[in-house]
């Protein structure tokens, strides 16, 4: 089995994207610069920060700084600005070659942010006013510092006991200016001041370029990813400076709709995706986007994990030294067991691995298009596959096939309700799906072709065409061994993208124009088995929460309404809920009834 880590071995070909994410920071002249390495939860977005990580610390000019920061690991700090500063700071602190004159820079640098801290200064009461006033056209700062500094005046002791320690004259002195004439830029002159002051650390240090690596960011909450985006952007994005941030785009996107959603609902819809997009262009200048894999790199990706598992370190590393120089001529192939057995001279390990590998790499490209390609979604995919199959061998279940093993959990992570329908199936007949039969017939093409009452299978079908066909296999073992994922897999495998979507769209009170504008822009950007997985999920808090039903009624409404193809949950949650004494409910399907005919059977 495979740990859940970042890669030491690059198995996936991302050198490449290393290389050019490391070639642009390189060039002079586009410093200082933001890179937002994109892609989804277990895209491979950490591998490639550890890999450049290790680049700049391999070479041999020491001018060249670079740090790693977890966004995550700082989530329950206080002032998430802070923490980044501070982390980056504490970096120099931590340098024992540092020139006098440098940890003087840091020293103040370090009181900078206890004030900040002390005041709750800049991303909540200086970034989010800069912020807006630069989408909206430059709406005048004066009247909302101006106010926030009154506030502050209002209660001395309030802010006296939250600065403790620090001295409250010389805090009076530099915050708290009144009077008309009073110059309200010198109330958030800190913001410039900490700017220079950092660049002239830079330089003091001999730091002629200062790399950042921010990962995990998408696993903080909303105001904390932009808390930390605002702090690179208001006061460390100085000369000679990189930041490059590891994140699920449409995570950060929402979270941005949540931090300006006073001034993006006040909008049109049209402006409002051009202010999310405007912002997020103004917070990160070059977005690098990992594409999803391949069939034939899931077959190389699933080849090399097998390889992890059998082979010692020296052989592993020939193995992947092979592969590197197989990629540099050939790109688009399998790099599979054939090319591997030429770096193995045991024939007793080329055949254990033949034949580990053979059954999932026939199947690899069911497991690339349901899986989305995504290398950590494999990992976990193979890892349950290993463990059940261990399970299989301690129970001693007689006439026990892998193949059949393999090709059902690929229908229990895509189609989750599908596979509950084929549980169903093979109860109710002692363990045969007999409807299968009926599905599995091919035409002169090797073709599916479903009947109207298997209109629901239409979404399995290159599934349902791949050996080995099932309707002759009792399948309760097979389901024995799946039992714990009835009710659960699919929220244990469920990607982080369709949680955060989910819990983006149950947040009550949000405005009916807000909610339409986060299912065009997130739900239907989805892939299609991850909108169903929302929408199964949806279906399933309603099943589960009688509370919650109206409000996810309405939600199916307006995914109906949006275009979304949710009507197979949807009649499924109807079927399930019924309407007896329900009338807020009847009259949400009638609705939906009048504007789609489609719907009219419910009635």
């Amino acid at each position: 089995m495979w740990a859940d880590n970042i890669a030491k071995r690059d198995y996936l070909g991302f050198e490449v994207h290393t290389r050019l994410i490391k070639g642009l920071i390189d060039e002079p002249e586009m410093l200082p610069i933001t890179i937002g390495v994109f892609g989804d939860w277990g895209s491979g977005k950490s591998s490639i920060m550890e890999a450049l990580k290790k680049a700049y610390d391999d070479e041999k000019d020491k001018t060249t700084l670079c740090l790693q920061f977890n966004g995550w690991v700082f989530e329950g700090y206080d002032d998430a600005k802070v923490a980044l500063i501070g982390a980056i700071l504490k970096a120099f602190e931590d340098n024992k070659s540092l020139p006098q004159k440098a940890k003087e820079k840091v020293a103040k640098l370090l009181k900078s942010i206890n004030w900040m801290r002390a005041i709750g200064f800049g991303v909540k009461n200086i970034a989010a006013p800069l912020v807006t006033a630069s989408l909206t056209g430059g709406v005048s700062l004066v009247p909302q510092i101006f106010e926030w500094i009154k506030d502050l005046s209002n209660e001395p002791q309030k802010i006296s006991d939250a600065i403790k320690g620090l001295d409250y004259e010389e805090f009076k002195k530099k915050f708290l200016k009144e009077g008309e004439d009073a110059d309200v830029k010198a109330k958030y002159q800190a913001v410039r001041e900490f700017r220079d002051d950092f660049k002239e650390l830079l330089e003091e240090s001999n730091v002629k370029k200062l790399i950042v690596l921010i990962d995990d960011l998408d696993r903080c909450l909303p105001d904390r990813i932009i808390d930390n985006l605002e702090a690179i952007k208001l006061f460390l994005n100085v000369e000679n400076t990189a930041f490059i941030i590891g994140a699920d785009p449409r995570i950060v996107r929402d979270a941005i709709r949540h931090r300006y959603k006073g001034l993006i609902e006040r909008d049109i819809e049209e402006e409002n995706k051009r202010v999310i997009v405007d912002y997020l262009e103004k917070l990160i200048q070059v977005p690098y986007t990992l594409p999803k894999l391949s069939d034939t790199e899931v077959e190389t990706y699933i080849t090399l994990l097998f390889c992890e598992e059998l082979l010692d370190n020296d052989c592993m590393d020939s193995v992947i030294s092979g592969f590197r120089e197989f990629r540099q001529t050939d790109r688009y192939s399998v790099f599979g067991v054939d090319k591997v057995k030429e770096y193995i001279s045991d024939s007793n390990i080329q055949d254990r691995l033949e034949e580990k590998v053979s059954l999932i790499s026939k199947l690899s490209p069911l497991i690339s298009r349901n899986l989305n390609g995504n290398p950590r979604q494999i990992k976990r995919f193979l890892n349950t596959f290993v463990l059940r199959k261990k399970l299989a061998d301690a129970a001693k279940l007689s006439d026990f096939k892998d193949d059949v093993l393999a090709k059902l959990m690929i229908l229990e992570y895509a189609e989750p309700n599908l596979f509950s329908e084929l549980y169903s199936w093979q109860v109710s007949n002692k363990g045969y799906a007999l409807p299968l039969k009926a599905m599995e017939v091919l035409d002169k093409d090797g073709k599916v072709t479903l009947g109207e009452q298997f209109a629901k299978w239409k979404s399995a079908v290159e599934w349902l065409q791949s050996e080995p066909f099932l309707s002759d296999v009792d399948l309760r073992d097979y389901f024995w061994l799946s039992r714990d994922s009835l009710e659960s897999m699919s929220n244990v495998m469920t990607p982080p993208i369709v949680k955060q979507v989910l819990s983006s769209l149950m947040t009550k009170g949000q405005a009916e124009r807000l909610i339409h504008n986060k299912i065009k822009d997130d739900v239907l950007g989805m892939p299609e088995n991850l909108q169903h997985e929302l929408y199964s999920q949806l279906e399933k808090h309603a099943l589960a929460n009688e509370d919650e039903r109206k409000q996810i009624f309405n939600l199916f409404e307006y995914l109906i309404n949006d275009g979304c193809a949710c009507g197979k949950e949807f009649r499924s949650m109807c079927k399930q809920v019924g309407f007896k004494k329900k009338p807020s409910l009847k009259e949400i399907v009638r609705r939906i009834a009048a504007a789609h005919q489609e719907y009219n059977d419910l009635m």
